[in-house]
């Protein structure tokens, strides 16, 4: 399992995001875990992962290196929330050495997407990449947490897509959803197969709900699509477990069963928690949502 983590000395927990660094632990069981401390470090003061490194995924390319795409955060200040978001990739053989590549292997596409300073929002979001090999057209797939160039602002937050032949070399595409489906972002993608169905994961906390879902409970979401990439209509997403959980990750044990591993995000009375939860089984209702199952 690769996490996010940061000192508790920093105190208040909102510093997290600004201080954060990936680490690394292995488990047998989902539920003990052997911690291998940091994989990487943020990069030198400016650089496009200079502030923070961010969440990401790993495959395994037909090189056979491991590469995490992972995500690189830039504050313009330390008392400005302004903050530019770009993609990184950093190579492994063993998923314990890792060697990062220099620059951003990807940025946000001004043609299609929200960039800093076009509208309110405090950052050029472009983050929490989710890559994937597609047989169908021989190319892998990264979808992103990015905001859309159109729509009533707050309400713009869309999927990204780029495209690579190379793992090395990516276009960015036009988004696979529009604007207005009623989240201000929609964080860390996942897309898994349950009994056959294509769903997709992702986060949204309840202040940076809007438009219809404005007051509503944020959580980890989910979501019944067809074939990836395809369009994505979020405006059918639904609560999967609320935000006392967030930034949520499907796992298969070597049964074949599908577990949710999660950040303990808040206690039920709103006080940060911090840390990862046991795994919650799930499985796929009645309605063919996903849902946590009774243990």
């Amino acid at each position: 399992m690769f996490y996010l983590h940061a000192p508790k000395s920093l105190g208040n927990p909102d510093l997290r995001h600004r201080n954060a660094r990936i680490g690394h632990a292995s488990s047998s069981d989902l539920r003990n875990w052997t911690n291998h401390g940091q994989v990487f470090d943020a990069g030198a003061p400016g650089s496009f992962d200079g502030s923070a490194t961010w969440t990401g995924s790993v495959v395994r390319g037909p090189d056979g290196l491991w590469r995490m795409f992972y995500t690189g955060s830039r504050f313009l200040s330390p008392e400005s929330s302004a903050n530019i978001e770009s993609i990184g990739v950093a190579t492994s053989p063993d998923l314990f050495d890792w060697t990062k590549h220099p620059g951003a292997i990807c940025v946000a596409d001004d043609r299609y997407y929200e960039t800093l300073g076009t509208s309110s929002w405090p950052e050029e979001a472009w983050r929490d990449p989710w890559v994937f090999w597609r047989q169908a057209d021989q190319r892998w797939h990264m979808l992103l947490t990015a905001r859309g160039k159109d729509g009533s602002e707050p309400d713009r937050g869309v999927m990204a897509h780029a495209t690579s032949t190379d793992l090395v070399h990516w276009a960015v595409e036009p988004p696979l959803s529009a604007s207005g489906s009623g989240f201000a972002h929609l964080e860390v993608f996942q897309v898994i197969k349950l009994g056959g169905q294509n769903h997709i994961v992702f986060c949204c906390d309840a202040a940076k709900l809007c438009g219809h879902r404005a007051g509503g409970m944020g959580g980890i979401w989910c979501l019944p699509v067809g074939d990836m990439p395809g369009q994505v209509d979020f405006a059918a997403a639904r609560l999967l477990v609320d935000e006392r959980l967030y930034a949520g990750r499907i796992a298969q044990d070597r049964q074949g069963k599908l577990w949710l591993l999660a950040f303990n995000n808040v206690t039920a009375d709103g006080a940060f928690e911090g840390g990862i939860c046991d795994p919650l089984p799930i499985t796929t209702g009645a309605d063919g949502f996903l849902e946590v199952s009774p243990r």
